[in-house]
């Protein structure tokens, strides 16, 4: 996943370097330390994340067996994740990104610990709480993390550096979570919380090994850090809505959300749950991992078929369908065969990592560099309620008996297809940003 995946962003042009040389991930890791230090440390923590999320899906149904509840996690970390970046942006520009991503991971040392004081259904609500906090420190890191890349490898590594963290992200979901259900399934959520506990600790000595240059923001804003934040927000949202083709597109990718938080939030996990032969968390992570192989595979896929970007705005809502249509064959054929359901899983979310890369680009290429990072912003906010609303839904609709699993997919399914078929017959004429019909080299 990791090779297919960074191949594609490795041959894309995101930032118009079409004249400089691209490296290897060998050579970069290889001539470059301090990015291979700084790398090691990312992964590791991404790597740890899914043992501690199998392990809360366990958690809760362990304890609750409360579809809600499933929903509800995933709509506190979406949110506590997204509704801070504005305010984590403003310091990752003033204060030393490196003692930021330190302190990220020195806190959720005891964090992850904290999981273990879990023992009964009573403590699932602050349990949930405490998953929010780690994402907000997560969000931290990660946001750290990104703008700290630039100043680590040089211009000619940029796109390659870029491509490796993309692709260890999907990595890391394959494997981090099919080797977390193992763990959890045969010894226990414990061992699961102490690893992630671990790899965070691994994390912060590796970073204290390296120096990570920074220039400082030093433009005067104000000295109000929420009045700062609502201006950045609003400056973000009115870049967007003045432009009626960027509005489409960033609108594009919360479209999938819009169902698809209920289909890999919610109904993904009951999935697992679901699979005979299997102990529970080995069925999260049999899924998941089929989820990290799509997303990994679709924008390769992407790459190969779609070379005309004049075609990506529709093709952004096309995809969208692409992938209800293959949920919905998820739960027309679901227990049927284990086989044929993860290949129908890897499908539809080919199709979305397809759709999640063409919007991003096209954000990238149609968004001026002084205002693109609060127009991130407003699209990650966007997007994020969009899962949460519908991952609470589904978990709802399923713990009131509305819906089973089979036909709530289906449902979702559908509501998804709708959603993209909107996006795909919005063809606003806007003339600011055309596209010049050239095709990807």
């Amino acid at each position: 996943v990791a090779m297919i995946q960074g191949r594609f962003y490795r041959e894309l042009d995101l930032c118009n370097m079409s004249n400089i040389l691209r490296v290897s991930y060998l050579s970069l890791l290889k001539e470059n330390p301090k990015y291979r230090t700084f790398w090691s440390a990312s992964v590791i923590s991404m790597f740890g994340e899914w043992f501690n999320t199998i392990a809360l899906f366990v958690l809760i149904l362990e304890f609750s067996d409360s579809e809600f509840l499933l929903g509800l996690l995933f709509t506190i970390r979406m949110i506590a994740f997204a509704i801070f970046q504005p305010f984590i942006g403003i310091f990752a520009d003033r204060y030393s990104r490196k003692t930021l991503m330190l302190i990220s991971n020195l806190i959720q040392i005891p964090m992850a610990c904290g999981f273990m004081l879990v023992e009964s259904a009573d403590d699932l609500w602050w349990m949930i709480g405490l998953s929010g906090l780690m994402m907000i420190s997560h969000s931290l890191f990660m946001t750290s993390e990104r703008a700290a890349l630039p100043n680590i490898v040089s211009e000619g590594e940029l796109a390659t550096a870029n491509a490796l963290d993309a692709a260890s992200w999907s990595t890391a979901l394959c494997f981090g979570a099919l080797i977390g259900g193992l763990i959890v399934d045969y010894y226990g959520v414990n061992l699961a919380f102490i690893l992630n506990a671990l790899t965070f600790v691994i994390a912060f000595l590796i970073l204290l090994r390296i120096d990570i240059p920074q220039d400082f923001n030093t433009e005067k804003t104000s000295s109000n850090i929420f009045k700062q934040v609502y201006v950045d927000m609003k400056t973000g949202i009115s870049r967007i809505t003045s432009d009626r083709k960027l509005l489409r597109i960033v609108f594009a990718k919360a479209s999938w959300n819009v169902a698809g938080g209920g289909l890999a939030g919610v109904f993904l996990v009951l999935m697992g749950a679901d699979i005979d032969g299997f102990g529970v968390s080995i069925g999260f992570g049999i899924f998941f991992f089929a989820r990290g192989i799509g997303t990994g595979l679709g924008p390769i896929i992407a790459r190969r078929v779609f070379t005309n970007s004049n075609h990506w705005p529709l093709l952004t809502g096309l995809l969208v369908v692409v992938s209800g249509i293959f949920y919905f064959l998820v739960g027309l054929t679901l227990n049927t065969s284990l086989g044929l359901t993860m290949v129908l899983v890897i499908i539809a979310h080919a199709a979305s990592g397809a759709n999640w890369v063409l919007s991003t680009i096209l954000t990238q290429q149609w968004v001026e560099d002084k205002v693109r990072g609060r127009v991130f912003s407003v699209d990650m906010l966007l997007l994020s309620i969009a899962f949460s609303i519908s991952s609470s839904i589904a978990g709802g609709l399923v713990e009131l008996e509305y819906v089973n699993l089979q036909n709530g997919i289906m449902s979702f399914a559908c509501v998804m297809v709708i959603s993209g078929l909107l996006i795909s017959s919005w063809n606003p004429k806007d003339k600011k940003n055309r596209l010049v019909d050239t095709p990807m080299s």
